[in-house]
């Protein structure tokens, strides 16, 4: 009889003889991909896909009319604390495990195949729902540019053709190889940082005029329809859970990693300490810079982030500045598709895909899963689909994305907390802090998931219903059909790593 592991030799691996080889064929699959990304390249690519000028500024106008300013401050500054709980929980288990399958696969080892099951149908939600939530931010603010410079007024229509264009260009450079990779996440990762710095130091230091603290750190704004401000309080935390999100890059891209039983759990880890407190000095920068708040709010830009730039640095910097933007967040996108397709090539190559023989396919020439990349954007397309006629289709969006991530998050933790004897520590782990770390972290995320599904504005329409109940029970339908009649394909090997015979000890 065949082996479960035997299963997962594919033909022409790539040929590694180092204690990452080893590890990866303890955890029962053979080298494939290409091994050419760094312990940076890996941090760079959570950090891009966190993206302080992805996240913050994408859902800055939600954040404006649900809660304003106070919300948009505490709230930054109370849930950072609670997603670097969830983030180091998650590095330590990616200590033990660094596979591309991320969490699917710590779900199995920790609590069976039903639970590997729905975490990875629950990631690969987040992923594609990343994918969409990104691009379309950016097709947004390529509109807003090309208002500032050609008096251009985007439609719903001409926002999708954008979007497309985006995804298309995504997909494509995605093809080249992990090298182009390794270097554009590099380059990301700086470009964020240095962009940060001129737009933040350009709002501290230009404008004559600039908000008092008390506005910042007291105003409150509800433009949801709801009168009941615990609830608007509660909404918008979707900015800062939704700006924290993606940190998992680093698992998926551990197969591409070096040391990455180190590397990728750090890369979790610092990935979301930096972008939080980054982040946050700019959400700040942004807030005091406010000319006119019902101007920001209903400017002709229809992004309150230009609009900001536009009123307080003039035309010709806003421009400037919103291009700065626009290429980040398009990097930020790149390294999202790149995780998501390497996600859907793992899932395929343990058989959990209708038609996995065609996801888990590589590129024999630059040892990519192309079929996965396209599958990714094309999926992503669809989602974002209902904007053609609701204008809250983009927050709804980004609310899959969040729910995705933070349940399939939380899973393999729980199951951790669970399951104590299933777990050994891989070199980087939490040490006696990591039950208590672990328990915050569970339950942040389950009130989290249960608050994204709820309605964000009202009265409910067609116009401004939530449709992320629908996402999610939709991936739950297809899910469990294929899992009734597809399962017998689906086999994740058993960890037999020599780890399992020793306790390592590690630090953050």
């Amino acid at each position: 009889m065949t082996s479960v592991r035997a299963r997962h030799q594919q033909p022409n691996p790539v040929d590694d003889d180092g204690e990452d080889a080893r590890i990866l064929q303890s955890l029962g699959y053979t080298q494939q991909l290409h091994r050419r990304m760094g312990a940076f390249g890996n941090f760079s690519a959570s950090l891009s896909v966190i993206s302080i000028m992805s996240g913050t500024l994408l859902l800055f106008g939600f954040g404006l009319n649900s809660g304003g300013p106070s919300v948009i401050v505490w709230g930054w500054l109370a849930v950072g604390p609670l997603v670097l709980c969830l983030a180091a929980a998650l590095a330590e288990i990616t200590s033990r495990y660094p596979t591309s399958g991320g969490l699917y696969y710590m779900a199995r080892q920790l609590g069976g195949e039903r639970w590997s099951w729905y975490t990875g149908w629950l990631n690969l939600l987040g992923l594609l729902g990343g994918i969409a939530a990104q691009d379309y931010g950016i097709a947004t603010f390529t509109a807003a540019w090309m208002n500032l410079q050609f008096g251009y007024t985007p439609t719903p229509e001409s926002l999708l053709l954008v979007y497309g264009i985006v995804l298309a260009l995504h997909a494509v450079l995605n093809l080249f190889g992990t090298r182009l990779m390794n270097i554009l996440t590099s380059v990301s990762a700086w470009w964020h940082l240095a962009g940060a710095v001129v737009i933040i130091g350009s709002l501290a230091f230009v404008p004559s005029d600039h908000q008092s603290a008390g506005f910042v750190f007291t105003e409150f704004t509800n433009n949801t329809g709801w009168g009941v401000p615990v609830y608007v309080i509660l909404l918008g935390m979707l900015l800062p859970v939704f700006a924290l999100a993606g940190y998992d890059t680093s698992a998926h891209l551990s197969e591409e990693t070096n040391h990455a039983s180190v590397a990728a759990a750090r890369g979790i880890f610092r990935s979301v300490a930096v972008s939080w407190i980054a982040g946050g000095i700019l959400l700040l920068t942004l807030l005091f810079a406010i000319q006119d708040y019902a101007t920001t709010l209903a400017g002709p830009t229809g992004v309150p982030v230009a609009q900001i730039l536009l009123d307080a640095l003039g035309e010709a910097a806003a421009k400037a500045l919103l291009l700065v933007i626009i290429v980040a967040q398009f990097l930020c996108g790149y390294t999202v598709t790149a995780s998501a397709s390497r996600m859907i090539y793992a899932f395929a190559r343990d058989g959990a895909l209708p038609g996995s023989e065609r996801w888990k396919k590589i590129s024999p020439r630059t040892a990519i899963p192309a079929n996965a990349v396209w599958l990714a954007v094309v999926v992503a397309f669809v989602l974002a689909l209902p904007s053609l006629y609701s204008s809250t289709a983009f927050t709804a969006v980004t609310a899959i994305s969040a729910v995705g991530f933070t349940s399939a998050y939380a899973i393999p933790v729980l199951l951790r907390l669970l399951h104590r004897d299933r777990f050994t520590p891989g070199p980087w782990n939490l040490g006696r802090w990591s039950r208590p770390i672990g328990w915050v972290a569970v339950l942040w995320a389950g009130a989290v998931t249960v608050l994204f599904l709820l309605p964000q504005s009202s009265p409910i329409t067609v116009d401004t219903f939530n449709y992320t109940p629908v996402a999610v029970v939709v991936a739950f339908l297809i899910a469990a059909l294929w899992r009734r009649f597809g399962r017998s394909s689906y086999h994740v090997p058993r960890s037999s790593s020599p780890s399992e015979d020793k306790q390592f000890e590690g630090i953050i």
